[in-house]
């Protein structure tokens, strides 16, 4: 069954787009299956577009739009009339449709690969050496229900598949502004490889990771909401933020690196008993190094910020990787910052000693109530993240150094992803319907 409510005309996408096209902003469209983009070609969807991807019950064939490499997509929305994939079903689920997929051609710690999931061939092929790679521009995008080519419960490191907004070896002459993900059935955004920078992301209530940072991704990130009512029941452990290098890992370069700003990471409010549903704020893993300043992690039961045997040291010993001037929560208090030691998570009191010293300055908040923002849990509303009066948010922000003084950033006076001005309000771009 289908729910396609429109007086426009409806058009379909299908198989293979092999020149450039630009939607009609009069029409609805039907994505019909895997569509790939290739042979160079742009593909720009006009603001106000709403394309339905076709709900199929095998995973091999659940829809997907892929993005091949050498061709563009176009993202124009506004935050009035934001570009829209949703699911066709008359019933929407989680799960109901795969991924918007980016192949690229800049950098990988493993040279290049094929994008999990889908039919290995020239088509979905990723790496290569161009840093600069230009994929497009994607502004006010809403994706819902994807992440459907993932099973259950699944060994992220022999099947991971293509879940919500994936970039893969997408370089940084790519534009991303305002996107944001709902109801995907595993992660929400992923980052294989690449040099790609965005701000403005939302991921809602994703059934796996919220960001996914794995293969030497290597980019600049600022202004990212991960957010969830409710725990999981699709992903074996799913964390606000995941960052690892490789499987093995290796030190091949480029070590996966993500540098962030003005984050704010929120699980389930309470105590979530089962870490198979809920897992980590931020998890910095297998060898990655990472840079995070700026944000607020809050509600997580199995740690704040945690760190496993390979990247513990990495972060003890400064080593190109960070985690300073934070706000940091978890419900067990003395897991804010914790340890995971492949069997069970441990409370590590050096780390949080370190973590807490006058370099580090990362601050643990006893109670999420202690942020003051204005309603983390809005009953069935809209959150609203935007500091109150006395919040420890309003201030603290430092963007000293070479990773944070650069052009990208925008220097905020206030830490976590809003200021006073409340961009991730409700909206018809960013629905937390």
């Amino acid at each position: 069954m289908v729910d396609i409510i429109t007086d426009k005309k409806v058009d379909t996408l299908k198989g293979a787009i092999t020149t450039d096209l630009k939607l009609d902003p009069a029409k609805t469209y039907i994505l019909q299956g895997q569509v790939y983009v290739k042979n160079n070609a742009t593909l720009t969807i006009p603001a106000g577009v709403t394309v339905y991807a076709q709900v199929n019950a095998s995973r091999s064939f659940k829809s997907a739009l892929i993005i091949t490499q050498g061709s563009k997509i176009y993202v124009n929305g506004t935050v009035d009339k934001p570009v829209v994939f949703t699911s066709a079903a008359s019933t929407k689920m989680p799960g109901d449709w795969g991924a918007l997929v980016v192949l690229g051609k800049a950098p990988t710690n493993s040279g290049t690969g094929n994008a999990a999931g889908l039919p290995i061939s020239t088509d979905t092929r990723y790496g290569g050496n161009v840093s600069n790679d230009n994929s497009g521009s994607i502004t006010y995008l809403r994706l819902e229900y994807t992440g459907g080519i993932n099973a259950p419960a699944e060994n992220e490191w022999s099947t991971d598949k293509v879940s919500g907004m994936v970039f893969e070896s997408v370089g940084s002459g790519t534009v991303v502004d305002n996107v944001m993900v709902k109801y995907s059935n595993d992660d929400s955004f992923q980052w294989v490889g690449g040099t790609v920078n965005a701000t403005h992301l939302i991921s809602y209530n994703s059934g796996d990771d919220d960001f996914d940072y794995d293969m030497g991704y290597q980019g600049n990130m600022q202004q990212i909401i991960g957010y969830r009512t409710r725990a999981s029941s699709q992903a074996l452990r799913a964390n606000g933020v995941e960052s690892y290098n490789d499987s093995v890992p290796t030190t091949n370069p480029p070590l996966t690196r993500p540098v962030i700003s003005n984050m704010t990471i929120i699980g389930p409010q309470g105590v979530d008993q089962s870490k198979t549903n809920i897992n980590q704020g931020v998890y910095m893993r297998k060898g990655t190094r990472l840079a995070i300043r700026n944000s607020i992690v809050a509600e997580f039961s199995e740690g704040g910020f945690m760190v496993c045997p390979r990247t513990r040291p990495v972060i003890f010993n400064n080593d190109n990787a960070e985690f300073r001037s934070n706000l940091v929560h978890a419900d067990v208090l003395d897991r804010t910052f914790a340890w995971d030691q492949d069997v069970v998570v441990v409370a590590d009191p050096l780390l949080t000693t370190f973590l807490t010293n006058t370099v580090n300055n990362n601050s643990v908040i006893s109670a999420s109530a202690d942020f003051k923002l204005t309603a983390m849990y809005n009953a069935g509303n809209a959150p609203n993240l935007t500091p109150a009066a006395g919040s420890p948010a309003l201030s603290g922000a430092d963007y000293s150094g070479v990773d944070f003084s650069n052009a990208f950033f925008t220097k905020t006076t206030y830490r976590g992803a809003i200021g006073s001005s409340n961009w991730a309000a409700q909206s018809i771009w960013c629905n937390w319907q």
